[in-house]
Parts: structure tokens; C-alpha cells; sequence
């Protein structure tokens, strides 16, 4: 199958983008995008469709097995994990863009600064040893698979960058917080998700259809605003 990769090219922070397109060709049925595009920077004197060089495509990515959430990306207008976007279940033409509510650094690779120092701002860490309650194991082990990919944040019509809501890349790390912490650590996760995440969320259920680790998160959002908003158990 030959394919086109129309990728949104931009050299550096201060450059201007610019559209490339680039051919590409396979017969692997399995092929993703991450594999296209690892196929691509290892071509020697690669060339677009109007025969121009092609310099290497910076993009990230590490276990590309849908577990880290590091090769998150636009797909077709679409953010996906670009190991999880098969090629086979596209048309000929792909368009690749960097996630749009990040700073770009380069090509496809953004700067996710913005989500970890929500992470640190709404203290999401425990500050005491948590024991699962029985009848929330199943709601904290889904809020355990969160990848931090970002993809729930670039749908979000509520998030933006210094915006006071965090949106759900926040919202899921407190879930732990709000539920099986007990006393001051428990107040304290409460207190910062109705700052970070109720007094903002629209609860638009977007982050819900795009999430990869396929997390409910309309049931996160339930169970936390039962104890952390109306203080009574879910």
C-alpha cells in the first residue's frame, strides 16, 4: 500500500511551520504510524513528493506499546498515540501534527512542561500510605492507567495553558488522593480538586471518547465529586 504522510514541519521553536508531504510505501498490514515514521528517519537520502530532502523527523516515542504515552500526537485531526494509529485503517493520505495545546519544540515533539507542573501544583502525590477500600478498587486501578499523554488535555474545551483547570491528566492522580487518603492528606487532595478540577470541568465527556487506556472517566468524576464536593461516599 502507498501511503502519503503530510506531516506539519517546523525546524525549531522560533521557525515557521510549514507542510511536507512524504511518501510511503509498505506491505505490512500491521504498520503504524510510529513504525512509518521510524522506517522514514532511517532512510538514506529520503525525498518528499516534489523531490526536496527530507531531514530527520523529531518526534517522541519510547516503548511503543501503548504503555508510556510519550508518541501522542494529531493523526488525521484526531490526538492519538501514533503506536496505536494503524495504517491500514486510514486513506492514503495521513496527516500528522504535533498536540496543539503544548508548546512545539520541534516537528511533531511538543513540550509537556505544562502537565507535570499541574501535577506538582495540585500535589497529587500521597502523603501517607493508602489502603484500597474494596468497593473502589476497580475505580483506582482504572485511575492507575492514566499515561499522561496529554490526548484528554488537546480535546478538553476547557484546558489551556495557564488556565486554573487541569484537566483530567490531574483530575486522575487525585482520584487516589480524594479517596484513600483519610484526615489532612485527605482534605488537602479535596481542596485541590475543586480548585484544578470541578470548579472547571464542563464535563464535556471528551477526554472520556479520546482517552488510549480506554479510562472511564465520566466514573472518576463521579466518585470524586461524591467525597471531595458533596462529602459523601460514591
Amino acid at each position: 500500500m502507498n501511503y502519503v504522510l503530510r506531516i506539519l514541519r517546523r525546524p525549531s521553536r522560533e521557525a515557521q511551520p510549514f507542510w511536507q508531504e512524504i511518501p510511503f510505501a509498505t506491505e505490512n498490514p500491521g504498520e503504524t504510524v510510529a513504525s512509518a515514521l521510524l522506517a522514514l528517519n532511517a532512510t538514506p537520502d529520503l525525498r518528499d513528493t516534489k523531490g526536496n530532502p527530507v531531514t530527520p523527523i523529531a518526534w517522541e516515542h519510547s516503548c511503543l506499546q501503548k504503555r508510556c504515552g510519550a508518541c501522542a500526537m494529531v493523526v488525521n485531526g484526531y490526538p492519538r498515540l501514533a503506536c496505536d494509529a494503524f495504517l491500514k485503517d486510514m486513506k492514503a493520505r495521513v496527516t500528522l501534527e504535533p498536540l496543539r495545546k503544548f508548546p512545539v519544540v520541534q516537528d511533531l515533539q511538543v513540550d509537556r512542561s505544562l502537565l507535570y507542573e499541574n501535577l506538582a501544583q495540585a500535589r497529587t502525590w500521597l502523603a501517607e500510605r493508602a489502603t484500597a477500600d474494596a468497593e473502589q478498587e476497580d475505580i483506582l486501578f482504572d485511575a492507575l492507567r492514566c499515561l499522561q499523554c496529554g490526548c484528554c488535555l488537546e480535546v478538553c474545551p476547557n484546558f489551556y495553558a495557564g488556565g486554573q483547570f487541569a484537566g483530567m491528566a490531574t483530575a486522575l492522580p487525585l482520584t487516589w488522593k480524594v479517596l484513600e487518603q483519610r484526615g489532612e492528606a485527605q482534605a488537602d487532595g479535596a481542596a485541590a480538586y475543586r480548585q484544578f478540577v470541578f470548579n472547571g470541568c464542563a464535563k464535556s465527556g471528551a477526554c472520556r471518547d479520546v482517552c488510549p487506556a480506554g479510562i472511564d472517566t465520566d466514573a472518576m468524576l463521579i466518585h470524586s465529586n461524591a467525597v471531595a464536593v458533596w462529602k459523601r461516599k460514591p
